[in-house]
């Protein structure tokens, strides 16, 4: 099963890319054409096809700069199976850590979860009918209690509820017990039918049957790879348990279907495709990589076990069968993405193995001012809009000038250099600080418009800035 976004050309995903990601040209461009190679292998004969495995990429770069958050864009962009893991979770308990593979069960998790949702849409417009029938059926019974041969009173007292304001059912009832006039069920039924499809009777309430569902009976046991529902163990033997519901139309609606478009599916077919999706199309993004490598020289303590998370994570990058509650699953397709900052490790000190299994190497660059700027400014969710929206749900209009912006850019890439680096992440620290106090008063103030210059920025920030830089960059 391809992606559509597989299908995308690498300048189109790098777009998509551009819309939240300032810069790092190299390594959107190394992402978009490895995903794009996935689309060719899919288009190739299965003998030819089983011989091309995905080149990984090891993306190098200080934090802040982009590379969890290509990662995460890659991940709403994509309708493919993907999971994001840190790298330092296998070093947290004894010697080794947790099961390495339990990334690629999350993988597919995450293939069973896209796979259902893509079936379950198909089988929706079926599930609609039944939903109509089963509303219909809640609103007027059945004919079991009806008469042939009968006219109704009148379509519209009866489908309106005339006006005793009672719902169709309680009219429907009550015509029926004065016994004056047969009700003509077909002829009923379809008035309502229209009034439910123009949807007029969205607000009113029926009783319906839902199935019950088991709380609180998983026992997990993920360090194993095992979850056990001990529910289901019977749950099989038994029919499953159905409780009755007062709900609006318009919940029932959305219940039943959900409820009908299940009833619809083909379990066994969801699973195989889920595995075969996460086979062929699966990406998982491995972060902070870099913590995992050991120093060379001397190994004791951590760093024995650091190395002995590499060797584990070692042959699921190579290629090799884990066993999942849905069935074995071969990893030799699976792409891998493996970023971290490699500050006091190299790539190199990852053992040879691994790093031979990241062919494509990417250097992600350190912000400049002109990024900052950019970053302030330019992607769909930049983060001076971002507060501009959560001010104006108070009814204040926020503005900052181009020189206040400028200075914010300023401000961050200067706070970067003399103290830690840490990337985009500054301009967060800078915002919330700059914005605290108009934050904190805006309930109480009768200002509808806030504006930010230069100025304001320079005042909130004089003492965190060392005055001969500020002077520098004045002059």
């Amino acid at each position: 099963m391809a992606s559509t976004f597989y299908s995308m050309t690498p300048r189109e995903i790098v777009e998509q890319l551009d819309k939240y990601i300032i810069g790092q040209d190299e390594a959107k461009k190394s992402v978009a054409i490895a995903l794009r190679n996935r689309y060719r292998r899919s288009l190739l004969s299965e003998e030819m096809r089983e011989e091309i495995t995905p080149k990984n990429i090891l993306m190098m770069g200080p934090t802040g700069v982009g590379k969890t958050e290509i990662a995460r864009r890659l991940a709403k962009l994509m309708d493919a199976p993907f999971v994001k893991v840190e790298a330092t979770k296998f070093t947290e308990v004894g010697y080794v850590g947790r099961d390495v593979d339990s990334m690629v069960r999350d993988l597919v998790e995450a293939a069973m979860r896209i796979t259902k949702e893509n079936m379950l849409a198909q089988k929706y417009s079926v599930a609609d009918e039944i939903v109509e029938e089963k509303i219909l059926e809640a609103i007027i019974p059945g004919k079991k209690k009806m008469s042939a041969g009968a006219t109704v009173r009148g379509p519209f007292d009866f489908i309106m509820g005339g006006l005793t304001g009672n719902s169709q059912k309680q009219e429907f009832e009550k015509m029926q017990s004065e016994g004056k006039e047969e009700v003509d069920v077909e002829y009923a039924r379809e008035q309502v039918r229209q009034q439910l499809r123009d949807g007029l009777l969205e607000e009113q309430y029926i009783e319906i049957e839902v199935i019950s569902q088991p709380k609180g009976n998983n026992l997990d046991m993920s360090n194993e790879g095992m979850g056990i529902a001990i529910g289901n163990i019977f749950g099989d033997m038994m029919p499953p348990k159905k409780k009755k519901k007062n709900v609006r139309v318009k919940d029932a609606r959305r219940i039943l279907r959900e409820q009908e478009a299940q009833n619809l599916l083909d379990m066994d077919q969801v699973t195989d495709e889920a595995l075969l999706n996460a086979e062929q199309n699966g990406i998982i993004f491995i972060d902070e990589i870099d913590k995992i490598a050991a120093g060379s020289g001397y190994r004791s303590g951590a760093d024995v076990s650091r190395e002995g998370v590499q060797r584990d994570i070692l042959p699921i990058v190579e290629g090799s069968v884990v066993n999942t509650k849905y069935g074995p699953v071969k990893t030799d397709h699976i792409l891998f993405i493996g970023a971290g900052a490699f500050h006091t490790a190299k790539p190199t000190d990852l053992i040879p193995e691994l790093q031979g299994r990241f062919p494509i190497r990417v250097e992600l660059e350190n912000l400049t001012k002109e990024s900052f700027v950019k970053i302030l400014t330019v992607p769909e969710n930049a983060l001076l809009k971002q507060h501009k929206a959560l001010l104006e749900t108070e009814g204040v209009e926020l503005e900052f000038t181009d020189a206040a912006v400028e200075e914010i850019a300023n401000i961050a890439f200067l706070m970067n250099e003399q103290t830690e680096n840490i990337g985009a992440r500054r301009l967060h620290t800078i915002m919330e600080k700059l914005l605290e106090d108009i934050s904190f008063n805006i309930p109480d103030s009768n200002e509808k418009k806030i504006v930010i210059d230069a100025e304001d920025v320079k005042e909130k920030f004089i003492e965190k800035i060392h005055e001969e830089d500020l002077e520098k960059y004045i002059l």
